[in-house]
């Protein structure tokens, strides 16, 4: 017989995801949530894997799906958890991506300046824990690392953690990318609270017996960058539409157009939001309405615009017909980059896309320049530490 204390919810990495009937699936039930489901993974790049049509939404429960793995096998090692410790530490796992934009990473600074995600995150979070009358101060004291057990933050936010688990194996599953495949299982049991009481010096290690496991992690997350998330067709993805949310911003500002597109979207384009206004209640209410949808609704409405950059931008998006990526081993010269905006300003005229006299600066459209760069381990920061013979 089912346990109807639990909902079930069926999922292709994880399996079968038992969530209690408490606050945790309360929280699956918000709207802040639910947005997740319309938000993909890995921004652009199902235009690259076709499978990687997968949504924050289900890495959020999958996270939430490993913490609980996680906390099982340290109770089961002799450290103490408290069941509201429990429900806190699911909490925080769920929603430490719910502060996430359209298109995930892709559009994060487009909208607001200085951005972060894990803000937003806090800021809903304190928005749900109002509504929740309070239930989320734990969680909350564990996404901020305020807790004085810090293992339970370093399980939401590490170098090793169950974010990091998750989005792994699960962009491996969904791209078809087999070398990110993590053995998640052999790292979730051999994690060890050390000291085991868990006390304010305590922190997670992993024992020795897991070394591989955790080499294997950090090798698979290195190939997944290289291979997945810097794949050279996403970053062109990514540059393209970023460069047409300019292209908008820019007739907005200055001529005053109406280009329409989603209300939740011009919100941010017709006016400079910095980080440090994201709590403002029209801010939050934009923003919480905003995802994947919003960007699309409006590129096919931008596809028929007057100005004829924002519609070729646009076209060029919602026909996959992304720019080419250089890479290039330094900088270019000012020489270089000026031969080529005179060759891409040629082309926007002999197109018809630009006036001679307007065509050296609309090439700023079409000639991008950036840097891509990854660290698979950041050895500024606290690393992993691993457990020999009771000493670290």
């Amino acid at each position: 017989m089912a346990d109807s204390r639990f909902k079930i919810f069926s999922d292709p990495v994880h399996g079968f995801i038992s969530v209690p009937k408490n606050l945790i699936l309360d929280l699956i039930q918000t709207p802040q949530v639910q947005r997740l489901r319309r938000i993909r993974q890995l921004g652009v790049g199902h235009l690259v894997f076709p499978g990687a049509e997968h949504t924050r939404f289900g890495h959020a429960l999958g996270a939430m799906a490993l913490m609980h793995d996680a906390l099982a096998s340290l109770s089961e090692k002799g450290t103490e958890i408290t069941p509201d410790e429990y429900t806190a530490a699911l909490a925080a796992a769920l929603l430490h991506d719910i502060g996430h934009g359209p298109f995930s990473h892709t559009l994060e600074h487009e909208l607001i300046e200085g951005f972060a995600h894990e803000a937003m995150s806090r800021v809903f979070l304190t928005r749900l824990n109002e509504r929740f009358h309070g239930a989320l101060d734990l969680a909350i004291a564990i996404f901020d690392d305020a807790y004085p057990r810090p293992f339970f933050h370093q399980l939401v936010s590490s170098q090793l953690d169950m974010d990091r688990l998750d989005y792994l194996r699960r962009d491996s599953f969904f791209t078809g990318v087999v070398e990110g495949r993590v053995g998640v299982e052999r790292i979730i049991k051999t994690l060890r609270v050390h000291p085991l009481d868990g006390g304010p010096d305590a922190e997670i290690v992993i024992e020795s017996k897991g070394i591989y496991a955790a080499e294997n992690f950090i090798l698979a997350r290195r190939l997944m960058y290289w291979q997945v998330y810097l794949h050279k067709t996403v970053l062109a993805g990514d540059q393209l539409l970023r460069a047409i949310l300019r292209r908008v911003r820019q007739r907005l500002l200055a001529d005053g157009l109406d280009l329409g597109g989603s209300e939740a979207l011009l919100f941010f384009l017709r006016r400079t939001v910095r980080h440090d206004q994201i709590d403002r209640p029209d801010v939050v209410q934009a923003f919480a309405a905003l995802d994947d949808t919003d960007i699309l609704f409006s590129l096919k409405q931008w596809m028929r615009s007057t100005d004829p950059i924002l519609a070729d931008l646009a076209r060029r998006f919602i026909e996959r017909d992304f720019f080419r990526v250089t890479f290039l081993p330094e900088p270019p010269s000012a020489e270089l980059l000026d031969a080529w905006r005179g060759h891409i300003a040629d082309w926007l005229v002999r197109q018809g896309l630009a006036s001679p006299s307007q065509a050296a600066a609309e090439a700023a459209f079409y000639l991008i320049l950036d840097r891509s760069h990854h660290a698979a381990y950041e050895r500024a920061e606290a690393g992993i530490r691993v457990l020999g013979r009771d000493r670290v």
